[in-house]
């Protein structure tokens, strides 16, 4: 089931990628560029910052294709893509609850720290928008607006403390994706977001 949630995952966050290159103009080789650093930038990261090689994605040259393909496809497609604004949130959601998965597997079966997993789930989850913003000259999305990267470490904490409960794997994961697409939906709905720090030197004087 986290392999086929994957493969949208990816495929939605490559197509997100393709919009914000499209925002600044790029062409078509800087958008399959952006598309698929957003879709597997953050695992990348965490590969490399574990000691977790080879990378993943150079066991799996169709991810490759999959995640350039899908923004080549969407700049086909831009026109329409105001109409699919929901369902690309909800895709997002889903992509940062597997991703997050995904990242604390990886760093649990290298036997790392409850700390270190749960680092590395949320740079899965997380660092390929980053990425993203990062080279389209944006503050990060996940750094500014509703609760997302919160959402990640919550669902990484959650699929640790069942797992040490000893709970079925395959209910844990559908309790955790369950849990953490919800507070995502909820965050976007209410827009929920953490407190903001606003400094001014002259606020001060």
């Amino acid at each position: 089931m986290l392999l086929y949630i994957y493969l949208i995952a990816i495929t939605a966050e490559a197509m997100s990628g393709a919009l914000a290159a499209g925002r600044r103009n790029m062409d078509i080789f800087g958008v399959g560029v952006i598309a698929f650093i957003t879709a597997l930038g953050g695992g990348t990261l965490r590969d490399v910052l574990l000691g977790n090689f080879p990378v993943s994605w150079t066991q799996h040259p169709e991810y490759i294709y999959l995640t350039v393909s899908a923004g080549l496809l969407t700049v086909v497609m831009a026109r329409f893509m105001h109409h699919l604004h929901r369902l690309f949130l909800l895709l997002d959601a889903m992509g940062l609850v597997a991703f997050t998965i995904i990242g604390c597997n990886v760093a649990l079966q290298l036997g790392y720290h409850t700390a270190i997993v749960l680092m590395a789930g949320m740079i899965t989850g997380i660092c390929g928008g980053v990425l993203r913003d990062i080279l389209c000259q944006r503050v990060p999305v996940v750094l500014r607006h509703e609760l997302y990267a919160s959402v990640s470490l919550l669902v990484g904490i959650l699929y640790l403390q069942l797992e040490q409960l000893g709970i079925n794997h395959d209910l844990c994961l559908i309790a955790s994706f369950a849990v953490g697409i919800i507070l995502r939906v909820c965050a976007i709905y209410w827009h929920l977001s953490l407190p903001v720090f606003s400094y001014s030197p002259k606020q001060w004087k």
